[in-house]
């Protein structure tokens, strides 16, 4: 199911027009990937979303640090006509909440068991905010010429610690394919919150080991969240093993 190339997967053209029920331009929903991932991780959610008639890009995130990251995604954004909605999953929600999201053409904001982060915050600090994250125990560093680190997840322990719920010869494509996180990305403050200002709509995965469930309810809560849905059992993968839920409530944003 996964996709081999792990750049970007793109479904469509960026700056195609598509007719939406309200009349007006379907937006193209832009989706940033998380730590541990790559684009090809929403694949299953892209599949969906081309058979609904979206427009839909999943685009590279660097992992190497959240301002560079957001820099990265609003280059991309740049590219792109038309009213979009953005979505992250894990770390990507801190990507997207740090991103020029103000801008007119970005309509909405979709959280995926994601952090939304406050100023000043760090996705590592609301990881660690309620118990229950057993990410820091799996965890693979491998030293970088300029003395931060890339973390991996120890191929042995990938699924029981982030797709627990995905059939196991999936799960260890994931494990062998996965992208690292430099360690400063997960302890770098966030600017401003693009969801202050812009409609947010926010998933939960509800047997998340990465971020934990009361984490994800406190910011989906803080920021207002438009809708929250709370999926039981899934993992820190649930957009792989519960697409159908998350494009459901990508469609309820959009719309």
């Amino acid at each position: 199911m996964l996709a081999a190339a792990a750049g970007l997967a793109l479904f469509g053209t960026s700056n195609a027009v598509a007719a939406h029920p309200s009349g007006g331009q379907k937006p193209t929903i832009v989706l940033v990937h998380g730590a541990f991932a790559d684009g090809s991780s929403w694949t299953p959610v892209l599949e969906r979303l081309q058979r609904r008639g979206y427009t839909a890009v999943a685009v590279a995130n660097p992992l190497r640090g959240v301002r560079s990251d957001a820099d990265a995604l609003d280059a991309r954004l740049a590219t792109i006509d038309g009213p979009v909605v953005l979505v992250g999953h894990s770390y990507g929600g801190a990507v997207i909440t740090n991103a020029k999201a103000r801008s007119p053409k970005v309509k909405a904001l979709v959280y995926v068991a994601a952090f939304a982060p406050a100023e000043g915050e760090a996705a590592a600090q609301l990881a660690a905010k309620y118990p229950g994250s057993t990410l820091g125990e799996t965890l693979a560093p491998v030293p970088l010429p300029d003395g931060s680190e890339d973390l991996y997840i120890k191929p042995s322990l990938f699924r029981q610690q982030f797709a627990a719920d995905v059939p196991a010869r999936q799960a260890a494509l994931m494990a062998s394919t996965q992208r690292p996180i430099r360690n400063v990305a997960l302890n770098e403050a966030s600017g401003e919150p693009a969801w202050a200002t812009v409609p947010s709509w926010f998933l939960l995965a509800g047997a998340d080991k990465n971020i934990p469930l009361r984490a994800q309810k406190f910011m989906a809560d803080r920021a207002g969240s438009r809708a929250t849905v709370t999926v039981e059992g899934a993992s820190h993968a649930v957009a792989v093993s519960r697409p159908d839920a998350v494009v459901t409530l990508i469609g309820r944003a959009a719309g």
